[in-house]
């Protein structure tokens, strides 16, 4: 089955949503990110060829809903080979009992993705290999009592943002690819695994903000119907905030 991106995705416009973890376990999908049509001003991401603003970084997560623990999230970024590799792995919170979720994302030095793996395990226990040849990404899923199946997606370019549930780091790699020089609105194609969902996103600078009594770089994440915001320490994303699904994701200094 092949599906060409940068259309119009209703299914993918409800919330970013944190407490779509929750909805993992219970429904068997999430809806993560909106990502439908973007503002005519916005700039396409156009990488650096030799190497994108990906920094190396190792820590956790907490995660927070309604001001309520719903989770944890341990992540590594790191380059290898000339390549990056980023590995998450997080631990959700249902009625139904903990989902435990990893993903493994191999980019190149530009950003552009390469392979990404992904597994959850809890009340429902699912896979996946995706890999990426240019504009072309090939998904082969694995999912309890069903048969595997290969589902393939074509961009427009091989540009493409991996963003994926619960692996919130990724939104550190977004961010990092974000050119500061610039600023203003920049467009991103981008794939939620885990939803076999392409779409795109708009990313804009805030400026520096007072957070936790220091000052941090603000970003906003924004498609038609969705916001997520980003504060940085340079490099670092510290705190994700989900307005709409009143979700928050901290880093844990302990």
């Amino acid at each position: 089955m092949s599906f060409t991106a940068q259309k119009s995705f209703s299914n993918f416009s409800r919330a970013i949503v944190v407490a779509a973890a929750l909805a993992i376990c219970a429904a068997g999908a999430s809806p993560f990110l909106a990502a439908t049509r973007l503002p005519s001003t916005s700039r396409p991401w156009a990488p650096d060829k030799k190497s994108a603003g990906i920094a190396a970084d190792k820590g956790k997560f907490k995660i927070l809903v309604n001001g309520q623990p719903a989770g944890k999230k341990e992540f590594e970024i790191n380059s290898s080979g000339g390549n990056w590799l980023a590995h998450g792995n997080s631990e959700i919170q249902t009625p139904q009992g903990a989902t435990k979720i990893t993903g493994s994302l191999t980019t190149r030095a530009d950003g552009t993705p390469e392979h990404y793996d992904w597994s959850t395990q809890g009340a429902k226990k699912a896979s996946a290999a995706i890999a990426f040849n240019a504009d072309v990404a090939t998904a082969e899923l694995h999912m309890d009592g069903a048969r595997p199946y290969t589902q393939q997606f074509t961009f427009n370019s091989p540009n493409v943002v991996i963003l994926d549930d619960n692996m919130y780091h990724q939104y550190q790699i977004l961010a990092n690819l974000y050119d500061m020089d610039k600023k203003g609105a920049q467009t991103f194609a981008v794939l939620v695994p885990q939803e076999l969902t392409p779409g795109n996103v708009t990313v804009e600078w805030l400026g520096k903000q007072d957070v936790d009594n220091k000052k941090m770089e603000a970003m906003r994440v924004r498609t038609d119907d969705n916001e997520i915001d980003l504060y940085l320490d340079g490099s670092k994303l510290m705190r994700l905030v989900a307005p709409a699904a009143n979700a928050e994701v901290i880093r844990d200094n302990n």
